[in-house]
């Protein structure tokens, strides 16, 4: 199993608006980040030129339309001072306070829209580590917000789509070299064509076709466009059946398969009892191979208001708190040392049965301990016989 990318994969150095460029603390970035920068400095400089042009026209009107006045009325120089400086307050005055309410409004609008356009043409070159920063209120600080927000999910898609990527090419690899491997010591006369040795070729092949088949169901059941045969589904009858199909396995591992249902319990919910029963089927295995001999793992559904609850609880030895979060995303396991060829699984069973719920309106959740067992619950909707 190869690992996640590290650390410096997994937190990359956060971006911030620093001078007119986007880059890590204490260093510029790229200069086409400068470009919103050096625009809105450019748009400033205009607008200050064109204001003091303004008030110099002003200035100038109103003094020769105060001489003109007050020789026209008979006045004296006071009455030409006492004009010009009232026609001043009335041309000046209003447009000032028009721009300082305008500036206001530029603060509070454009700057933030600079910066989530200067974060736009660092996300078209690729960048998705870039945020905004989140000045201003009401809806543009909302704005700000929520385009860091999808920011944050589309970095954390990519680099979801990395780690897939490297994780089925390392899957699909291991059994590809084994086949490979035994068809050409066939070939050279290294191995017997025996019935055995073919048989550990297909073996692969079969295992080869399992992940590709739990790689479609999981793209299908994540895009939410999985075929789901909807019906009543008596969940008591699907738990005894998934207990009948699994006791053998727990038998030979010496482990306990138990049973455990309330006699009133509403166990009818309205969904695909294949897929049902393949989140049963996920769970079930996942735990019996994680309990020691010995152990026991219990079955059991009640109903929680309008809702059924159906949990599988094992005595195994637990899974760390710090990995937790990570138990139902793809190729997850515990022990990293484990491979599929030692009956652990694809690492897609869990990814699998939470996408299996979500696509039934309901939630599988998990719970554990070190050294006091693990518990997953199913949340799904009741329904109706």
């Amino acid at each position: 199993m190869v690992e996640k990318d590290d650390a410096s994969q997994e937190n990359p150095p956060k971006e911030a608006w620093r001078g007119g460029g986007w880059g890590p603390a204490g260093r510029r970035g790229p200069p086409w980040r400068h470009g919103w920068g050096q625009r809105r400095r450019r748009i400033f400089r205009g607008l200050g030129c064109a204001v003091g042009l303004m008030a110099l026209l002003v200035l100038g009107g109103m003094a020769v339309l105060s001489i003109l006045l007050t020789r026209f009325y008979g006045g004296d120089g006071h009455t030409t001072l006492l004009v010009w400086l009232g026609g001043i307050t009335l041309a000046l005055g209003l447009p000032t306070l028009a721009v300082l309410i305008g500036l206001r409004t530029v603060r509070g609008f454009a700057l933030p829209l600079t910066d989530i356009l200067a974060a736009i043409d660092a996300v078209a070159e690729g960048d998705l580590s870039v945020r905004v920063p989140e000045r201003g209120r009401g809806e543009m600080g909302r704005l700000s917000l929520s385009f860091n927000r999808m920011l944050g999910e589309l970095e954390r898609t990519e680099r979801q789509r990395r780690n897939l990527t490297a994780d089925v090419a390392h899957e699909l690899r291991t059994p590809l070299h084994v086949i490979q491997g035994n068809l050409e010591g066939m070939l050279d006369g290294i191995y017997p064509t025996s019935p055995e040795q073919i048989d550990d070729t297909l073996q692969e092949t079969r295992l080869l076709s399992r992940l590709v088949d739990d790689l479609r169901t999981l793209s299908l059941a994540e895009a939410g466009e999985l075929p789901l045969q909807v019906g009543p589904v008596d969940m008591a009858d699907l738990l005894a059946d998934a207990v009948t199909s699994f006791s053998g396995q727990a038998e030979d591992g010496g482990i306990v398969l138990r049973l455990q249902m309330a006699q009133d319990a509403p166990l009818f919910v309205t969904g695909d009892a294949d897929r049902l029963d393949q989140v049963l089927g996920n769970l079930i295995a996942n735990a019996l191979r994680h309990t020691p001999a010995g152990g026991t793992v219990t079955l059991s559904a009640e109903g929680e208001g309008e809702q059924l609850s159906i949990r599988v609880a094992d005595t195994g030895a637990g899974i760390p708190a710090h990995d937790l979060p990570f138990v139902f995303d793809r190729f997850w396991r515990g022990d990293r040392a484990r491979t599929h060829q030692d009956g652990s699984g694809s690492g897609l069973g869990l990814s699998i049965a939470s996408q299996l719920v979500q696509a039934h309106r309901g939630t599988l959740t998990v719970q554990s301990e070190l050294g006091a067992g693990t518990e997953f619950v199913i949340r799904l909707p009741l329904g109706t016989a």
